[in-house]
């Protein structure tokens, strides 16, 4: 049994900032016309995955989840 009391212990927290983080590299090769329109739009959407998941623990009224594997 493991124990989660944040939500940056979650496994899809983690995985979240993965993404966002090859998302971003990727996009640095991105045509120099693209970067104020869609380089930043998916740059911006690959960080929200990680806020709504912050979002959403903050809302939760139990702190400490446990999980079974």
């Amino acid at each position: 049994m493991v124990y989660v009391t944040s939500f940056r212990d979650l496994e899809v927290y983690k995985l979240s900032r993965e993404v966002a983080k090859a998302i971003y590299f990727v996009s640095k090769n991105f045509p120099k016309e693209e970067k104020y329109s869609l380089t930043d739009q998916i740059r911006r959407s690959s960080r929200s995955i990680g806020a709504q998941i912050a979002e959403a623990w903050g809302k939760e009224d139990t702190r400490c989840i446990l999980f079974q594997s």
